[in-house]
């Protein structure tokens, strides 16, 4: 990702925020496919912090490689990550509106 890396203070912020989301994102067992990386897309354009939940009953190694993978395709940041929810965000063009109030 090309923007600047968050620090503690902003993930934990963020993740605080994300405890407060319903899951706008179900990842099944098909793994990173290009509709999921489409909707994640469409719900971070539109709202900038997105949950993910995980639903193919994959182990802790595969998801912490889908996050990667998923934040790679979709260009965003996992701020964190617990169990089976991941947390995804990215600045929108103007700059983050949630890091700045």
């Amino acid at each position: 990702m090309d923007s600047v890396p968050l620090t503690g203070a902003q993930k934990t912020a963020l993740r605080g925020r994300g405890q407060r989301l319903p899951d706008g994102v179900l990842a099944g067992r098909g793994g990173v496919t290009p509709a999921l990386v489409a909707e994640l897309d469409r719900q971070l354009a539109g709202h900038e912090l997105v949950k993910l939940r995980f639903t193919g009953g994959q182990d802790r190694h595969e998801r912490a490689a889908l996050c990667a993978a998923i934040a790679a395709s979709a260009r965003a940041q996992c701020v964190g990550a617990v169990g089976h929810t991941a947390l995804f965000w990215r600045p929108g063009p103007g700059g983050s509106k949630l890091l700045s109030a």
